[in-house]
């Protein structure tokens, strides 16, 4: 039987650790269990499977915790962390995925790989914090980071997120999947790093959009398919309004003009769809972005949105 082929999933920080709960590690295992099984069932039916994940929760609890922790240890920056949130995270992923795979009789590997994202180190967006991490703060600690000139959006704190140019370990991640292992890469977006004239690659602290890492990582291992699972059922028109409609089939033309409006406004949900976007204008045949219960329905166009080049 010919596999399906390449499909890369973008799953959000939040699926793991979602808002108004405790972020307990048992919590955040359970969590990572149910959000897996639609990718179970995407390793059955023979897909090669590339698995990116969010760290925003994370990695901004991380960065509490050395903060708390600094007149006792030497606190770790910002780049060092989301490296680690993908270390422990990809343990967390992958432990649970492999116990699903067992269980539901199928035999697929997992590799967590850390990656490297290459970013400018020039790049504005690093002058102007904009990506939301961590859990929302009381308001003393929200008046403590404003002291110390760190700024917050909704009670959250905003870190630096530069715009993503390339995985370095693509190649490895390609050769991963193409050999039939179920890689979780790019977690947390992956640590950002530029290329350094003299010293080669330097880390940079900040974070990475996930959806856009994933969007690039699947055009640079030739991934046919981009699965981004989320929070909302679809892409809506009005958004939040009593005229609220969910858009299920996008082009590339009608996405871009969607874009180009005010509809989307800077939520959450405006990266993802310029990531769905740029995949496809990229080479992806598809984008599509569901809810995460939604995923394979969404796959088979019955939910969610989906972006092709032109009408199907």
């Amino acid at each position: 039987m010919t596999a399906p082929g390449t499909i890369v999933i973008a799953l959000g920080g939040n699926a793991v650790a979602p808002p108004g709960e405790r972020p307990t590690i048992s919590n955040q295992f359970r969590h990572t269990r149910a959000s897996l099984v639609p990718i179970v069932d995407l390793a059955a039916a023979g897909w090669q499977i590339v698995l990116v994940h969010g760290n925003g929760p994370q990695v901004g609890d991380e960065l509490a915790r050395n903060e708390i922790a600094a007149d006792q240890v030497e606190p770790l920056p910002l780049g060092v962390l989301v490296a680690g949130t993908a270390g422990w995270m990809g343990y967390m992923i992958q432990q649970s995925l492999q116990n699903a795979l067992v269980r539901a009789g199928v035999e697929r590997s997992v590799v967590t790989l850390i990656t490297q994202t290459l970013c400018r180190a020039d790049d504005p967006d690093l002058r102007t914090p904009s990506k939301p991490v961590g859990h929302a703060l009381d308001a003393v600690r929200q008046s403590r980071l404003a002291a110390r000139g760190i700024p917050v959006r909704d009670g959250r704190r905003l870190a630096p997120s530069p715009k993503p140019a390339g995985i370095v370990e693509r190649d490895m991640v390609r050769d991963l999947a193409r050999a039939g292992h179920i890689v979780i890469a790019g977690g947390g977006g992956g640590p950002p790093v530029y290329q350094d004239p003299k010293l080669g690659l330097e880390g940079i602290d900040a974070v990475a959009d996930k959806d856009r890492v994933a969007a690039i990582l699947g055009r640079e291992i030739g991934a046919q398919v981009l699965l981004i699972l989320t929070n909302v059922k679809a892409v809506y028109r009005a958004f939040g309004t009593p005229a609220q409609e969910a858009i299920r089939r996008l082009t590339l033309a009608q996405a871009d003009h969607l874009l180009a409006g005010k509809e989307l406004g800077t939520g959450s949900m405006r990266p993802k769809v310029e990531a769905a976007a740029e995949f496809v204008r990229t080479g992806g045949e598809r984008a599509v972005i569901a809810e995460l219960a939604d995923g394979l329905a969404a796959l088979r166009g019955e939910a969610g949105t989906t972006i092709t080049k032109e009408h199907a």
